[in-house]
C-alpha cells in the first residue's frame, strides 16, 4: 500500500510530461485536433482508421485486406511513431517497446479480424472478449519474455483510448432522441450503477474498485464501459477483465431473456426497444435482441460503446 500511494504522489507540474495520465490526454487531443483541420479544410483522416469489414469467407478477408494493406501500414506507422516518442520521454527502452508494440499492433488487427467475422456477431463476440480469451491462453499457456511487458502499456492505451472514444460521441444523436430519451437513459444508468456498486460493496464486501467495474459494465456500456472505469479509478488489470466476463455473459443470456418478455407483456415495439436498449450489458446484444423482437432497431442509429 505504501508503494502505491508513493507512485500516486503529485511530481508538480512535471506530471504534465512525466505521467502516463497526461500523454493520453496530448496524444488523444492532438488527434483530435488533426481531424478538425482536417475536416475544416475538408479532408478527413477516416482512411487511417483502418478497421476489417464484415466478412464470412477466408477469401472475402483476405480481399478486404490486401485492398487496404496501406492504410493498415500508415496506421502502424503513426501508433508507433506517437507512442514511441512518449514512452520514450517516460524512460522505456524503445529497443524492447518497438518489437513488443509491433506484436501488440499485429495481435490487436487479429483480434479485430476475428471480431468481424459474421457468426463472431452472431454470438456477441466482440473484439474486447476475443482479446481477454486469447490473452488468458498466451497469459498462461506461453511463456513471453519479460522485456516485452514495456509494451503492454494497458493503461496507457485504454486512457487515450478514453479521450478518443468521448470524441467520437454523436451529440447530434443526442439531440434527434429528444430530452425524454436522455433523462430516460441518465435515470437507468445512474440507478442501475448504485444498486450494482452498493450491493458489490455493502453486502458482498467487494472492493470498491471491482464493484466500479462491475457497475460501469452492467449501467453504461458493457465491455466499453468497464474499460474506461478500470482506467479512471485505476482499477487492478483483474479488474475490468472480471467485469467483461460478466457482463458478455449476462449479455448473451438476455438476448433471448427480454424479447421473451417482450413478447409475454405485449409491450409494443418502441416500448420494447426503449426497454432492452436501456437493459441490456452491450451494443451487439442490444441490436441482437431488438432486432430478434422487430425489425424496426435495424434502421435506427445507436450511440457506439
Amino acid at each position: 500500500m505504501e508503494e502505491e500511494l508513493q507512485s500516486h504522489k503529485s511530481m508538480g507540474w512535471k506530471e504534465l510530461w512525466l505521467k502516463e495520465d497526461w500523454w493520453a490526454v496530448w496524444l488523444a487531443l492532438g488527434i483530435i485536433l488533426v481531424a478538425y483541420i482536417f475536416f475544416v479544410n475538408g479532408a478527413t483522416i477516416k482512411a487511417i482508421a483502418v478497421t476489417p469489414a464484415k466478412w464470412h469467407t477466408v477469401g472475402q478477408l483476405w480481399a478486404d485486406f490486401s485492398a487496404h494493406i496501406g492504410w493498415y501500414i500508415l496506421q502502424f506507422i503513426m501508433w508507433l511513431i506517437i507512442f514511441s516518442i512518449s514512452t520514450s520521454i517516460l524512460g522505456f527502452k524503445q529497443s524492447e517497446y518497438i518489437p513488443s508494440f509491433i506484436f501488440v499492433y499485429i495481435f490487436s488487427v487479429i483480434i479485430f479480424m476475428i471480431g468481424a467475422w459474421d457468426h463472431a456477431h452472431h454470438y456477441n463476440l466482440e473484439p474486447p472478449l476475443v482479446a481477454l480469451v486469447l490473452g488468458m491462453i498466451i497469459s498462461n499457456v506461453f511463456r513471453l519474455p519479460k522485456w516485452m511487458d514495456t509494451g503492454f502499456r494497458v493503461e496507457y492505451y485504454i486512457k487515450a483510448g478514453i479521450v478518443l472514444l468521448g470524441a467520437t460521441l454523436p451529440f447530434t444523436l443526442i439531440i434527434w432522441a429528444g430530452p425524454v430519451a436522455f433523462i430516460q437513459a441518465t435515470i437507468v444508468s445512474l440507478t442501475t450503477f448504485m444498486v450494482i456498486y452498493f450491493v458489490g460493496t455493502k453486502l458482498f464486501g467487494l472492493d470498491k474498485r471491482l464493484s466500479s467495474c462491475l457497475g460501469a459494465g452492467g449501467a453504461v456500456c458493457g465491455v466499453s464501459g468497464a474499460i474506461a472505469i478500470g482506467g479512471a479509478v485505476r482499477a487492478k488489470k483483474e479488474y475490468p477483465a472480471i467485469a467483461i466476463a460478466l457482463v458478455i455473459f449476462w449479455a448473451i443470456i438476455m438476448i433471448f431473456f427480454l424479447p421473451l418478455v417482450s413478447r409475454m407483456l405485449k409491450l409494443p415495439s418502441g416500448v420494447a426497444g426503449a426497454w432492452i436498449g436501456t437493459s441490456e450489458f452491450a451494443d451487439a446484444a442490444g441490436f441482437a435482441a431488438a432486432q430478434s423482437y422487430g425489425a424496426t432497431a435495424q434502421a435506427l442509429p445507436s450511440i457506439p460503446g
